[in-house]
């Protein structure tokens, strides 16, 4: 590190990049690891870090002044791959400190790569590629296809209105509901409930509510106890637009069978997956290039679910077994491809573990009654719990490879590698 850089420089560099890591999703232990590490490489080995979903404190040393930076919103994954990216170059020491802060500077001011045009096919083909995965008809398909430009609505107002952001889970549960509902009582689709998820599944707070009890495991309380909350309040919300939508149309309970329809064959969840991987590229501003890795860990995630659930007969095997695939294939495309971060491969794929799904349709059983609600909310709390635990035994299977490419730098491991291939 140059000699003209100041604590405060320092600090305030640690805090924007740890504020980055956590719009991006990251679990609070991992960003304050990273945010050690890089604070190590900036010559500062006893740098203090503590996270919180909104925000995080730095100091360079114990009873040195401290610098906080809060976390305003998320980002989206080619933002947080640019995080990522900075974070190497600190690690590796080869991006100096002013041009990692003016990088971090610009992210926020950073234009979709796709522009609203981008974001809106992406969500209609999310809509349809979900459908695949989860309610394999066509008139679902269909359906998803057709309802999911009103999430990308909600999703751009959101960002411009924060009544709106609070409001979204229960106006995408309420309006996918009504037109769901309505439609299968004119003999249109099937299985409302399952055709409802799909165009709104991007919305949903799955990914939250894991992340949380990975943070409980590894003892950031706090934080996964936060997290939890929120995600538990964002799944109420979502029933109650169900819930709001079945009281006033009147839906019998028949409609509200949890039976998945399946009238499409085997390949229906394969293109699915392949489907949602385009629609994450476009709608996250992801480069097409980093695309195929993307659909590498989605595909190994799905399979990986898939042969667990049939082996053990058990959805919470699939799950567990799916998440744990997602987050080994995940660190193994971070270390064929540094550009790509782990976090940006693994994050898109609780898409596919779909354990918000799971969670909105057994809370929205208490429109059948309370024995049904309840033996639902324990089998989605068992599936949460087993996707945990997934994430949490993948990441310590990978974690000696990790650290040994992230004390070397990877980019020098790739060197290495590369050079030994030649002899």
């Amino acid at each position: 590190m140059p000699t003209e850089v100041t604590p405060e420089r320092s600090r305030q560099l640690l805090a924007w990049l740890g504020a980055g890591l956590l719009a991006g999703g990251m679990p609070t232990q991992e960003v304050e690891e990273d945010v050690r590490q890089a604070a190590g490489a900036l010559g500062h080995p006893r740098a203090q870090v503590a996270c919180l979903p909104r925000g995080l404190h730095v100091a360079l040393a114990p009873g040195e002044p401290s610098t906080f930076e809060q976390v305003d919103g998320t980002v989206r994954l080619d933002q947080l791959a640019d995080v990522s990216t900075v974070l190497a170059g600190l690690r590796a020491g080869r991006m100096p400190v002013e041009d990692a802060l003016a990088r971090l500077g610009a992210l926020r001011a950073t234009p979709h790569r796709y522009a609203v045009p981008g974001l809106a096919a992406g969500g209609v083909l999310s809509g349809a590629g979900i459908a695949l995965v989860l309610a394999p008809a066509w008139p679902s398909v269909l359906f998803a296809a057709l309802v999911a430009p009103v999430t990308v609505l909600l999703m751009v107002l959101s960002g411009r209105y924060r009544t709106v952001a609070t409001l979204t889970p229960l106006l995408a549960g309420f309006i996918a509901s009504v037109t769901a509902f309505s439609a299968a009582s004119a003999g249109l689709v099937p299985a409302p409930l399952w055709t409802l998820v799909a165009p709104i599944a991007v919305l949903l707070p799955g990914a939250t509510l894991v992340t949380g009890l990975v943070e409980l495991a590894a003892g950031s309380m706090v934080a996964g106890t936060s997290r939890l909350g929120h995600g538990s309040v964002q799944l109420l919300l979502f029933a109650l637009g169900v819930g709001a939508a079945a009281a006033l149309l009147d839906v019998p309970p028949s409609l509200l069978d949890p039976s998945r329809p399946v009238e499409l064959g085997w390949w229906a969840p394969l293109l699915g997956v392949a489907v949602v991987t385009v629609a994450i590229s476009l709608m996250e501003g992801l480069r097409l290039a980093l695309m195929p890795w993307v659909m590498l860990t989605a595909l190994a995630t799905y399979l990986a679910q898939l042969l667990g659930q049939t082996v053990a007969d058990a959805r919470w095997a699939g799950a567990f077994v799916g998440a744990m695939v997602a987050i080994l294939v995940a660190t193994l495309v971070e270390l064929a491809r540094p550009a790509l971060p782990r976090s940006v491969v693994f994050l898109p794929s609780f898409w596919l573990l779909v354990p918000g799904s799971f969670g909105l349709i057994s809370v929205t059983q208490l429109e059948v009654g309370p024995e049904a609600a309840l033996s639902s909310l324990g089998a989605v709390t068992l599936l949460l719990a087993a996707i945990a635990l997934g994430v949490v035994v993948g990441a310590s299977l990978t974690f000696p490879l990790r650290a040994a490419a992230r004390r070397r730098g990877l980019l020098h491991m790739l060197r290495l590698v590369r050079r030994g291939r030649r002899r």
